[in-house]
């Protein structure tokens, strides 16, 4: 991307795998320098290392933590501080963790709290953690909300617009620094572990045919919007959700 600032330092949530990983790929294909941080060790090794040798050695590193965890969080943060002032935050770690509901209000209440936990927390608590270290003017700050936030289901898509407003927060907070806020809300996207098992041939199809454009998006395409609202280009763009997926939100 013509005028994007080389050798900037990023943060990665979920960066092991799906729109993280691609988005960790972008900015290291730019010459960025990147950290990944998620739960799992040994994928966040992998990734680093596939990483480094595609885009050059040492550009990409990792720490594991558990993001909904503030003690966890402080640890990510300081392995990120140990390195100097963070340019861009992309926070993507979450997904829809609430387990099957047995219909008693106790079941519904932890489908809540695992999606707020997982979603929300994870954001917050790693943007709120890093923001001292953020570079101001320049810094970005980047959300992954989703499709849900506009039309459910009810505890995950609460907890991606609650996301929203956290956004709306950091751009009114931030924006006299020269630091921008914003989020990206993809429809359904394809070569995730987002669905898991239940991304079944029959499922995907369904999918899809809620689009406009009748095929899936793609994690490179998400984080290519990702890496728009991270460059110099888009110093004027903040406090914005990107909605990216195919016309599905219109319906058909």
């Amino acid at each position: 991307m013509t005028g994007c600032t080389v050798g900037r330092r990023v943060v990665v949530s979920g960066g092991g795998t799906g729109i993280g990983l691609a988005t960790a790929e972008a900015f290291a294909a730019d010459g960025d320098r990147v950290v990944i941080i998620g739960r799992r060790a040994e994928l966040l090794r992998e990734a680093a290392d596939k990483l480094n040798a595609t885009h050059g050695d040492g550009l990409v590193s990792w720490t594991a933590a558990d993001l909904s965890d503030p003690e966890q969080v402080r640890g990510a943060a300081r392995f990120v501080e140990a390195d100097g002032p963070v340019d861009v935050i992309v926070t993507n770690a979450g997904g829809n963790v609430a387990s099957s509901s047995d219909g008693t209000l106790e079941g519904i209440a932890a489908g809540y709290r695992r999606n707020f936990e997982a979603n929300v927390l994870t954001a917050v608590l790693l943007t709120e953690a890093l923001l001292p270290q953020i570079r101001r003017p320049g810094g970005r700050i980047v959300h992954l909300s989703s499709i849900a936030a506009l039309r459910g289901p009810g505890s995950y898509g609460g907890a991606k617009a609650a996301l929203h407003a956290y956004t709306f927060e950091l751009a009114q907070r931030l924006g006299t620094d020269g630091v921008t806020a914003n989020a990206v809300a993809p429809g359904f996207v394809g070569d995730t572990e987002f669905f898991g098992d239940r991304a079944t041939p029959d499922f995907v199809a369904s999918r899809v045919a809620q689009s406009l454009t009748g095929q899936p998006g793609a994690p490179s395409e998400i984080a290519a919007a990702i890496r728009y609202l991270a460059s110099p280009e888009a110093a004027y763009v903040t406090g914005q959700i990107l909605h990216i997926n195919g016309g599905a939100a219109l319906g058909r």
